[in-house]
């Protein structure tokens, strides 16, 4: 089940390019290079493609970043322990006790989920920790069940609601002169699934460019970031999947440096009584799964900022979702964002742009017109 996931990882968002192999012949501008590494951290793959670098130095830099990669898995960790090592779990563990130290890193992460916190108006929170342990349990059993040929069983509505009465940033002291954490209510515990393996991604990104490389992807897991237009100058194509698996993939076409994200609802699920398919991202004024979309990607350039969008999104309504959209591009207006939505085909908003593959309406921002084909 951990490799079927991992499979449709790799197809929710692929890219149409080709990537040329280094060959003696080229000067160094001009050599390519790529490589994958499964089960690296985040419970996904790690990938370097197509970067104009030798090959010998891009070894050693691939073997560099990726040990970077692995080590953000581990701070932002909530299930494990790591020796001399304050992660998340032992921010969460220590929650009502004590102020833990931490690195830069999570003071990063953290300032930036909580930025996207007050811009969602509360739909993006990462503080709702207890309730997403609960619906994790319920998918780890679920899967299993699954596998057995057996449905999940569902938590029910009080269940969920005592979980999510102990939540909220009012109880969350982040100290950036102390460079410490402290959680005030023991039973308030911190979950970032829905911005860690981007702002990673973006990390890794932010220390290619330092380096001078503005060309190439680096790909975590279907979170796509790309350094800079393709090597000929084109646009990337990056596709989105049907999620009924009929190949009527939509390609959208976007160019230079930016990020590409998807969060669907055929990714980590379970299926539960009467064959209700049970995902992972858990709409906070429902407190199960988002029903709305199938699919929201989001292109901006930061990939953490894509992240925390993808998985926002999904949660609101369209209408709510422009406007967040708006505030977004207000607060960074030196930054791109466009916008798919993938739903099935029931009443459309108003005023929209869409088109129709067999099975969905695919929703667009109004920058991706002439840009996206299905």
């Amino acid at each position: 089940m951990k490799y079927i996931r991992l499979l449709i990882l790799i197809l929710a968002v692929f890219l149409v390019s080709c990537v040329s192999e280094k060959t003696p012949e080229k000067p160094v501008s001009e050599t390519h290079s790529k490589t994958c590494v499964m089960d690296c951290g985040f419970d996904t793959f790690f990938s370097l493609n197509d970067i104009p670098m030798e090959q010998e130095n891009f070894s050693t830099t691939f073997s560099e970043l990726l040990d970077e990669y692995k080590h953000y898995n581990d701070l932002f960790d909530i299930y494990n322990d790591y020796e001399g090592l304050n992660n998340l779990k032992t921010i969460n563990d220590m929650a009502g006790i004590q102020p833990v130290e931490v690195e830069d890193a999570i003071l990063e992460l953290l300032l930036e989920a909580r930025e996207f916190y007050e811009l969602s108006g509360g739909a993006f929170d990462i503080t709702m920790g207890n309730l997403l342990k609960v619906w994790h349990e319920y998918r780890t059993e679920g899967m299993a069940l699954n596998e057995q040929g057996k449905p999940g069983r569902l938590p029910s509505a009080e269940e969920l609601q005592k979980a999510y009465e102990h939540h909220g940033w009012e109880y969350v002291e982040i100290d950036e002169s102390a460079h410490t954490v402290f959680i005030t209510d023991p039973q308030v515990s911190l979950d970032v699934g829905g911005i860690a393996k981007g702002f990673a991604a973006e990390k890794i990104a932010q220390r290619l460019e330092a380096m001078g490389v503005h060309g190439g992807i680096v790909n975590a897991g279907g979170n796509n970031r790309m350094l800079g237009p393709k090597k000929d100058g084109s646009d990337w194509r990056v596709g989105i999947i049907d999620p009924y698996g009929k190949n009527n993939n939509v390609v959208v076409r976007i160019y230079g440096a930016v990020s590409s994200v998807t969060s669907g609802d055929y990714m980590r699920y379970y299926m539960g009584p009467d064959n209700i398919q049970l995902h992972h991202i858990i709409d906070p004024d429902t407190l199960y799964p988002a029903d709305l979309y199938h699919s929201v990607t989001i292109f901006t350039r930061d990939s953490g900022s894509a992240d925390c969008l993808s998985t926002t999104l999904f949660t609101l309504s369209y209408e709510e979702g422009m406007i967040l959209i708006e505030q977004y591009r207000q607060a960074h207006p030196d930054d791109i964002l466009e916008v798919v939505w993938l739903m099935d085909k029931k009443e459309l908003p108003e005023d929209v742009n869409y088109l129709e593959t067999d099975d969905f309406y695919v929703l667009y921002t109004e920058g991706l017109k002439e840009k996206i084909s299905g």
